[in-house]
């Protein structure tokens, strides 16, 4: 990977970076406790083009009710190790070494002192060395190519599934993780074949943990039950939470309504400004917190949303928020999403609240499940909406069908990799709680004065690309009975 040079051997157009040492608790691994040297990227120029495509939550939680929806399917775990030191940079970068931080062996076995120059030795990068801002890209490039080469090809337009063009196997690709779905012994037999003429490349036949959670299959039941056991009280731990004795029910803090009242008035946040410390934490909180409500606890999707929306002028408001939050998570820490078998039909339940954000911005909500053709089955999320509408609404009904536009949108997504995975929809039905608002989507309620305050086009125009919306992506019996089925 690394070649020492003389410091003479650098060209002149070329900076030199240092090397960041790191440190990590992986239990998951087969060396538990790991520290590694990785490149300061931050100091090199780069221009190219650095974009990895991954898998995304959905489509890795779409995959998983795809094994349980399908008949003798089963599951497993691959994990390449080093993959991007397999990868030959195009263009060599350069590093240098404080000589008084290298192990005296290193420094006999290589000669270094003949290489020192003013406390530093220099070094060649020569592999895709962790750090590197174009490392990601070379480096999943070169596994694409490798698997293109055997019969793997992107299923469809879904970024990371990936499906052979004749074994029955697919999976979904984070980096260097494989989601492996298969439904003979005989295609892992050759995925892994295949993978180990490059890589050094494990197998979990088990599939106990994917990207960081825990998945606990049941092929009798066919059901799937994922966690993240522990990552709530090591994230509390990491953040120096106090608890509160009493238990939190509920994410966020509720004002008490002004009962009685005909107008409910938002209160505004007139608490004094935080420091950037202070503010820096509550970003902290966020940061950790938003891969497990995503993954695992949608519970804390809307609290998430809110304070980060907040944070950037984070006041003590905000920052009482957070420690609610952050109650709420130590008092119900270890969250689980089950998924059942189901006949693999896409299903949404869209809704808003009017006026409930600040400055008057109203929220859109939605619950994404796979269930049966009966729309019976209550199924595990695949995706949880929960986001501030930017624009000002002028009614409920206006909130009301914005959020199933936002449902919309998403909906668009999901079939997209439902198909690519084979399982072709009928038309999506989503269900809402708003007469009015079907009414005027439907086309059965007459509008007067509805969508002026939108920054869209008119009611008659924004109808028509709702309608042209669900007709261009095959869901055409939908607009006879789009929102017609009230939860």
């Amino acid at each position: 990977m690394l070649n020492w040079i003389r410091r003479s051997a650098v060209p002149n157009n070329k900076k030199v970076t240092y090397p960041r040492y790191t440190v990590a608790e992986r239990p998951e691994k087969d060396e538990p406790n790991r520290t590694r040297i990785t490149c300061g990227g931050d100091r090199l120029d780069y221009f190219g083009d650095v974009t990895t495509h991954t898998a995304s939550m959905e489509t890795i939680k779409i995959h998983w009710n795809s094994v349980l929806s399908t008949p003798n399917a089963k599951y497993c775990t691959g994990d390449i190790s080093n993959m991007y030191l397999m990868s030959t940079l195009p263009e060599a970068e350069y590093v240098r070494f404080r000589y008084d931080m290298i192990p005296p062996r290193i420094i006999k076995q290589y000669q270094l002192e003949l290489l020192e120059v003013d406390g530093y030795v220099y070094a060649r990068i020569n592999k895709a060395w962790y750090g590197l801002k174009q490392g990601g890209k070379i480096a999943h490039d070169d596994l694409v190519a490798h698997l293109q080469k055997h019969g793997y090809v992107r299923s469809g337009a879904t970024d990371g599934l990936f499906e052979h063009i004749t074994r029955q196997i697919s999976f979904t690709l984070v980096v260097d993780d494989f989601g492996i779905k298969y439904e003979h012994q005989a295609d892992v037999d050759h995925l892994l074949q295949i993978m180990r003429m490059k890589y050094t490349f494990k197998v979990d036949m088990d599939a106990k943990q994917y990207i960081g959670i825990h998945l606990d299959w049941n092929y009798t039941t066919r059901e799937l039950i994922c966690s993240m056991r522990g990552y709530v009280q090591q994230a509390l731990q990491e953040l120096e939470h106090v608890a509160n004795n009493r238990h939190q029910y509920a994410p966020s803090h509720i004002d008490r309504p002004n009962y009685g009242a005909r107008i409910q008035y938002a209160t505004d946040d007139e608490t004094d400004k935080l420091d950037e410390s202070k503010i820096k934490y509550l970003q902290r909180v966020v940061g950790k917190f938003l891969y497990y409500a995503r993954a695992i606890d949608t519970t804390m999707a809307h609290a998430i949303n809110d304070i980060g929306a907040a944070v950037a002028n984070g006041t003590e408001a905000t920052q009482k928020a957070v420690h609610h939050f952050l109650d709420y998570a130590h008092s119900n820490p270890d969250g689980e999403i089950i998924f059942r078998a189901s006949d693999m039909i896409l299903q949404v339940d869209s809704d808003a609240a009017y006026l409930v954000a600040p400055k008057a911005r109203s929220r859109a909500g939605g619950y994404h499940f796979l269930g049966n053709k009966d729309h019976t089955m209550f199924n595990g999320p695949i995706h949880v909406l929960a986001k501030i509408i930017k624009n000002v609404m002028g009614s409920a009904m206006e909130s009301e069908i914005a959020a199933m536009f936002m449902n919309g949108q998403l909906i668009m997504q999901y079939r997209e990799i439902l198909q690519d995975m084979g399982h072709p929809q009928p038309p999506t039905r989503i269900r809402t709680d708003s007469q009015t608002g079907c009414g005027v989507v439907t086309g059965t309620m007459k509008q007067k004065r509805a969508l002026k305050s939108l920054h869209l086009p008119c009611p008659i125009q924004y109808k028509r690309f709702l309608y042209q919306l669900l007709l261009d992506y095959n869901l055409g019996m939908a607009v006879l009975h789009l929102l017609n089925v009230f939860s």
